[in-house]
């Protein structure tokens, strides 16, 4: 990722912040009681972690509004709030705005043809996304079992191959540090699954 030249956030990230906080407030992570905002939270220090830009940093926190909080109007919402770049990542790392959501394999499928035609700033921001949920999935695994699987439409099958084709795709995109640590991942989710 490329660093900001300060290397530093701003009130624009405090708001984003609290935006993030209230929209997912009633949203809980799939299969937990635990607040959506851990998720967004994770995301945005692993993206920050990899070198963020403010905006990629921003982007991370709300990566999820318009696909679950909103559509197309709380894109609009964003860009009025935060920025074109924001919301062209935001726009970028959501798989759909249409609800209800159309068939998961389908959606994934064009997720991840999409790939190739987004800009290097929305693919880092995806990665990072990616990273935490492939770490979420690996850590109840190691809790839970194989019963982890039964919280994703996907289920296992669909799952590890979504997280496979991720994995070569951003391997081939963007290679470096944190395709490396995806992979690992995946490769950790794989076994054990």
């Amino acid at each position: 990722m490329t660093t900001n030249s300060t290397n530093q956030l701003s009130e624009r990230f405090d708001d984003a912040l609290v935006y993030a906080s209230r929209i997912h407030r009633d949203q809980r992570r799939k299969g937990a009681d635990i607040p959506y905002v851990s998720h967004l939270l994770g995301v945005a220090a692993i993206a920050i972690e990899n070198g963020a830009t403010e905006d990629q940093a921003i982007a991370a926190l709300l990566h999820d509004a318009v696909e679950d909080q909103g559509g197309a109007a709380r894109l609009e919402d964003i860009r009025n709030r935060f920025g074109e770049e924001v919301a062209r990542i935001v726009n970028d790392c959501t798989d759909t705005d249409i609800e209800p959501k159309p068939p998961w394999r389908a959606r994934k499928e064009a997720y991840l043809a999409s790939l190739p035609h987004k800009p290097t700033a929305s693919l880092e921001v995806s990665i990072a996304d990616k990273t935490h949920n492939a770490g979420a999935i690996l850590a109840d695994l190691h809790i839970h079992g194989g019963e982890v699987w039964s919280r994703f439409t996907g289920r296992k099958g669909g799952s590890l191959w979504y997280y496979r084709e991720l994995a070569k795709t951003f391997a081939e995109l963007i290679p470096g540090r944190a395709s490396n640590r995806f992979i690992r991942l995946v490769e950790e989710m794989e076994e054990i699954a």
